[in-house]
């Protein structure tokens, strides 16, 4: 993925379609807001191509409760879609509902009054966490625009087969953990397949083997108010922890790209991936004699928690074009969004855990992942909490930490560019 988050979505994978850039979400006799003298068509613009049957299927349970009305997705390349859907928004041509970016991204949309804000008209948004709502709130007026659709959270997958061939179990503590890499390095596997030439895994990295070290939730709200920076020792030893165990990453790792580090993994070169729990689903697709298990890092010593943390945030949203000649019907289809029977459909179709409280994944990994998220969750930080200006943490990041690891530049260094980078817009709460 390139740094900018567009990317993140990109890399999992991509299905080529040939697609309309901007089609009409019904005939203009039915236009008008609410109108529907027959049968309606609500586009639902997204960037997940290769999601398209899996949506079609989820789309048809509505359908079928809803004589009259046809839903139909519309992806565009993850790459394309953000310069897309803001064209599309901007006339009652474009969406009736759009896949939204999730935290900073949202933010150009909700200025431009693009959306139609959801407290108010979808209910059941009150039975989300607040954390959960964040990744669809706008940050200057608070309001909700869209329905999550999915949580990420950020894990250790590992091989099965080869753990239990070498003799090694998911760790407890962190030399548990250092102890097992070098058993499994000294069978000449490569412990962690990890990539650095796509910088935007950089920060998904630091999150998995760095939470404990700067301290999760607790240090977020800190930083928020302007009692902790990135610059403080917290934060730059999550950094140099990180750091210490890129010994077990692949060999020359400074050439090694986000597909090279799945290859490795899905080779069974390797023994572990470090990354989100979306990679279940691609990594299922390109090898399914795979056994997969996930684990999160011990902290260690030293660490500001004693907890074994787990990162994770909001994917994106689903929201109502503020120009769409079907306001009503969209909003009726957000609402179904935002229930369990949408929440199951999605988590089962998509292998993705889903934002819906009440919904467990029927996949016993991402049911685990899911459980061990809500015991003790940790934040993205520099991707959700720090990207509601110019430049975001998420980009400073990607861009300081690809210099850190390289040894081109040390851990303070990492993170004075990325506070300074901060200090150019961000306020503190009071």
């Amino acid at each position: 993925m390139s740094r900018t988050r567009r990317g993140l979505f990109a890399a999992i994978g991509a299905l080529a379609m040939t697609l309309s850039a901007c089609a009409p979400s019904a005939p203009e006799d039915q236009a008008g807001p609410g109108a529907a003298s027959g049968p309606i068509t609500l586009d639902v613009w997204g960037w997940r191509q290769e999601d398209a049957a899996a949506y079609q299927k989820i789309f048809k349970i509505y359908e079928d409760a809803h004589p009259g009305v046809k839903v139909k997705y519309v992806p565009y390349k993850a790459d394309e879609y953000d310069t897309i859907l803001r064209t599309g928004l901007s006339d009652a041509n474009g969406p009736d509902v759009a896949q939204l970016r999730s935290y900073g991204l949202l933010q150009p949309l909700v200025a431009a009054k693009s959306l139609v804000p959801l407290d108010d008209q979808v209910k059941e948004l009150s039975g989300f966490p607040e954390p959960v709502l964040d990744g669809a709130r706008g940050e200057s007026d608070k309001r909700v625009y869209g329905v999550p659709f999915a949580i990420q959270s950020l894990h250790v997958i590992y091989n099965k087969k080869l753990f239990a061939k070498h003799g090694v179990n998911p760790p407890k503590t962190w030399d548990e953990m250092t102890a097992a890499f070098d058993k499994l390095a000294a069978a000449d596997l490569t412990p962690l397949a990890t990539t650095i030439t796509d910088t935007w895994m950089l920060p998904i990295q630091q999150e998995i083997f760095g939470a404990t070290s700067y301290g999760g939730y607790d240090y977020l709200e800190k930083m928020r108010t302007g009692a902790a920076k990135f610059t403080d020792r917290p934060w730059v030893e999550s950094l140099t922890k990180w750091k210490s165990t890129s010994k077990y990453w692949p060999r020359q790792f400074e050439g090694v790209s986000y597909v090279d580090a799945q290859a490795l993994f899905t080779s069974e070169q390797a023994a572990m991936f470090p990354g989100g729990i979306w990679e279940l689903a691609v990594f299922g697709k390109s090898n399914p004699d795979l056994e997969l298990g996930i684990f999160n890092v011990p902290p260690p010593e030293g660490a500001a928690t004693a907890k074994t943390l787990v990162p994770g945030y909001v994917d994106g949203s689903f929201g109502v074009a503020a120009k769409s000649p079907h306001q009503s019907q969209a909003m009726d289809l957000v609402r179904w969004m935002a229930s369990p029977e949408f929440g199951q459909a999605f988590s089962t179709e998509l292998r993705q855990i889903s934002a819906v409280p009440g919904v467990t994944p029927q996949d016993p990994l991402l049911a685990q992942a899911l459980a061990a998220y809500q015991a003790d969750p940790s934040p993205y930080v520099t991707y959700a909490y720090f990207s509601g200006g110019t430049p975001t943490a998420w980009d400073l990041a990607s861009e300081a930490l690809s210099t850190f690891v390289t040894g081109r530049s040390g851990a303070e260094d990492a993170a004075k560019h990325i506070q300074q980078g901060v200090d150019q817009w961000f306020k503190p709460t009071q």
